[in-house]
């Protein structure tokens, strides 16, 4: 397990996007790379024309011709007419020993295609869900019910013609189980750089900031963000609770007019996207951090925020529970009870010094189990048993 791979990640989202699956293809793949192993990323262009570029890392990423995706504001998607000539002439030139696939849309959907053809071993990682997408299609509640059901059967057949199946969670895991995956899949974090991510010196100059609850990801419809303002306007205005968003999508106006609504627009901060360093910063100066997703497989942002001690109100939906003791390193509450997020916020803004100390000292000791280094280690030990080595 010492020789260095050759390794190709097809991904349908990746840098310069900014979401979870994309995130996490570009960890491991720069995880890979500085341990020694040649790694090649194909993806759709985020401009739109094909190119090709090394990273600070050493990651070679291959762009492949892309177009703006008409269902979603900001997702590109390549063609298969394409995606097929550019993939194959890659695998071609690249002879990868092991394919790493993040997803079955296009690009993934090829991945499958060309390492069964080349008897290439293929990974595959799942990080969708058909609710991803529901909230996107304009359509009859039966039409949308029929091709959630369509979605998890082509999620299936892709994925079983894998030689190995990874999910970020075991919940995910059996959601999968649930939806008829008779194959073996095997939970693996996604991880985060531990040594990145930790809790901030405390203010030592007297000031008393408001309470601050934040939220980090894709501002789009299925993360629920409007849970928050709602049950941040349901919090006393003594307690002066604010929000601060960091992220981009197409809820941003939405947002923004709802917090005028409800009378919290001089409370709500929208930040749009960060420099690492700002979000660090965020981070340690959160008081409480929110996700009220219910269509997360696992959830990279909640990790970031437990790693750095910050107490955590998650939607007790699909795989955020994974990462919340409730009443100990925060509260799950219902998804879309904003009645329950304003007292969990309440709660936790309000708690004593002690209270929130174990509650940040819990929070750090659930974010030690997704160490990326632990994450990279399993991925390495899955390619070399595929391998015979």
């Amino acid at each position: 397990m010492n020789r260095p791979l050759t390794i190709v990640i097809p991904a349908e989202t990746y840098a310069p996007e900014v979401n979870g699956a994309a995130t996490f293809a570009q960890q491991l793949a720069q995880g890979l790379a500085g341990r020694g192993h040649s790694v090649h990323v194909i993806c759709p262009s985020p401009s739109g024309m094909a190119y090709h570029q090394a990273d600070e890392r050493g990651v070679e990423v291959h762009y492949i011709k892309s177009r703006r995706w008409p269902l979603h504001p900001t997702w590109r998607i390549c063609m298969p007419w394409n995606v097929a000539p550019a993939f194959d002439r890659l695998i071609d030139q690249i002879q990868p020993d092991i394919i790493h696939t993040q997803a079955h849309f296009v690009i993934g959907r090829r991945a499958f295609t060309a390492a069964r053809r080349r008897r290439i071993p293929i990974v595959g990682t799942n990080h969708f869900m058909p609710q991803n997408v529901a909230p996107y299609v304009t359509a009859p509640s039966a039409v949308v019910a029929a091709a959630e059901k369509a979605a998890w059967w082509d999620l299936k057949k892709q994925y079983q013609s894998a030689d190995y199946i990874t999910v970020p969670t075991q919940l995910a895991a059996d959601l999968l189980h649930e939806h008829g995956f008779d194959a073996p899949i095997r939970a693996v974090s996604c991880g985060i750089d531990l040594s990145h991510f930790h809790p901030g010196q405390p203010a030592d100059d007297g000031s008393s900031a408001s309470p601050t609850v934040l939220f980090v990801g894709r501002l789009s419809a299925e993360k629920h963000i409007e849970d928050i303002l709602e049950a941040i306007a349901k919090t006393d205005p003594k307690l002066g609770l604010c929000a601060e968003i960091i992220g981009s999508g197409e809820q941003e106006k939405i947002l923004a007019d709802l917090s005028d609504e409800l009378g919290i627009a001089d409370r709500v901060v929208l930040r749009g996207k960060v420099s690492d360093a700002q979000l660090v910063a965020a981070y340690q100066r959160a008081d409480v951090f929110c996700m009220p997703s219910t269509a997360e497989l696992q959830s990279i942002a909640t990790l970031e925020a437990l790693a750095t001690g910050v107490p955590v109100v998650l939607a007790d939906a699909v795989a955020l529970p994974h990462l919340c003791d409730d009443g100990v390193n925060g509260r799950l509450i219902p998804p879309r009870d904003t009645d329950g997020y304003a007292q969990a916020f309440t709660e936790i803004a309000t708690a004593s010094a002690q209270a929130r100390q174990r509650m940040s000292e819990a929070a750090q000791a659930i974010a030690a189990r997704h160490d990326i280094s632990a994450t990279l280690d399993s991925f390495e030990e899955i390619y070399f048993g595929l391998l015979g080595n």
